[in-house]
């Protein structure tokens, strides 16, 4: 019997995402492990411009794991990243020519531009505002590091 040529990588992606939600549950515990929320995005990226379905429906179920695990309104990270893939960074993207600015203002989207997100959620549906912290500024340092090695 033969393999489909256009799959030959399917158990990589599954094998990467349960990696992930292993490693979100620890970084939950250990608050130095920075929780890779650009990666996904940088990752949700590819999969819209490849139109990969496989990818994309994977890191959409990472998205939903990371939602939950820091209680945020489900599907909102989903939606963000949709947003701002359409409209805000193909902008950054044509006013910047330097790749390092454009992750540094990926990164900046995409933690600061989160929360801010989820603060107009929380003022629509009257739920509590979401908090956060110092280590944010860390987090995003880290996965700037990581984004400029890629």
């Amino acid at each position: 019997m033969q393999r489909s040529i256009s799959h030959q990588n399917s158990l990589t992606p599954l094998l990467y995402a349960a990696l992930f939600v292993i490693y979100t549950a620890i970084s939950g515990i250990y608050l130095l492990l920075p929780p890779l929320f650009a990666i996904l995005y940088l990752l949700f990226s590819k999969a819209l411009k490849q139109e990969d379905v496989v990818l994309l429906s994977l890191v959409a179920v990472c998205l939903l794991f990371f939602e939950a695990q820091n209680s945020y309104m489900l599907f909102s990270a989903i939606i963000y990243f949709a947003l701002i893939h359409r409209y805000v960074i193909p902008k950054i993207k044509q006013n910047f020519n330097c790749n390092l600015c454009v992750n540094l203002s990926i990164v900046i989207l995409v933690y600061i531009g989160f929360f801010l997100f989820c603060s107009l959620l929380s003022n629509i549906f009257l739920l509590p505002m979401p908090s956060i912290n110092y280590y944010v500024l860390y987090y995003m340092a880290i996965e700037f590091i990581i984004l400029s090695l890629i």
